[in-house]
């Protein structure tokens, strides 16, 4: 079971087993070669707990996985690495791509994000990613349900895990006006964005719902730039999503992105309005 940045779902059984198979496979070399997770991910300039969510079949592991670990697992290991990798490419859809981009997003230094359709995942209180899987079509069984609820808090641990990535979130304040859910649960989001957005690392800022000069047209998307310094897109359609590593492509989205912070309410304009809104409930 996969999740992706709003309320969408999508069931790959086949590609989720391929994904652990990796991870044993990966698994293994690691540990005929010696060595610890703690070990071995500096050796391939990722994160012990990147490496252990790949192993465990959590992750989909980035394209210079195998390439990396040329060095600390040898040739012939790497070369069992690339080949596994190949396969799980040949079955990417939707939900291995946000694979992907989730093990990107983990990795980030720093990531942004521009919601019109539903607040991001990252930033959904349970009342409020409850109310959202419960609208999902067909219908989530009760394991498919609280899968998806447990996965996505347990995401949203990066805010306060990472607190040198920097953070920042667009969100349209139709979301909030339409009040998913009810008051109650409306309440319980105005709180969690209120709280979250104290956090040093991060940063909420609120589109008004009339604003003559807006870039956004174009719909969601989000960003993160990599340890190396390299920006990467992701953006997500009903039936598609795409990860964008293209220089070309992604600074267009850049530069939309900075200029639609300058068009959305400031840090201290929407703590106001959000504690506005939630006073008028």
């Amino acid at each position: 079971m996969n999740e992706d940045h709003g309320g969408g779902t999508n069931n790959e059984p086949e590609l989720s087993e391929s994904l652990k198979t990796f991870g044993a496979v990966l698994k293994v070399l690691r540990e005929e070669a010696g060595l610890t997770q703690e070990v071995f991910a500096p050796q391939v300039r990722y994160s012990a707990h990147y490496i252990a969510k790949i192993e465990q079949g959590k992750r989909f592991p980035p394209g210079d996985l195998a390439e990396r670990a040329e060095e600390p697992l040898g040739v012939v290991a790497a070369k069992v690495l690339a080949a596994a990798a190949r396969s799980l490419t040949r079955k990417a859809g939707l939900a291995s791509r946000f694979h992907q981009w989730a093990g990107i997003e983990e990795e980030a230094v720093s990531l942004y994000a521009y919601e019109c359709r539903v607040i991001p995942g990252l930033l959904q209180p349970a009342p409020y990613l409850r109310a959202v899987f419960q609208r999902h079509l067909p219908p989530l069984t009760e394991d498919q349900f609280d899968r998806q609820v447990s996965a996505r808090l347990a995401r949203q641990q990066l805010l306060t895990e990472r607190p040198n990535t920097a953070f920042c979130f667009m969100i349209e304040q139709a979301l909030l006006e339409r009040r998913l859910g009810g008051v109650e649960v409306t309440s319980a989001l105005l709180d969690c964005l209120l709280e979250r957005g104290h956090l040093r690392n991060v940063e909420i800022l609120i589109m008004p719902l009339r604003q003559e000069d807006h870039s956004g047209f174009e719909g969601s998307m989000y960003l993160a730039e990599t340890p190396r310094n390299q920006w990467l897109g992701y953006v997500e359609g009903h039936d598609s999503s795409t990860v964008i590593s293209d220089p070309k492509q992604v600074s267009p989205m850049l530069q939309r992105y900075g200029k639609m912070r300058s068009q959305a309410l400031s840090r201290q304009d929407t703590a106001s309005l959000l504690e506005q809104m939630r006073g008028a409930l």
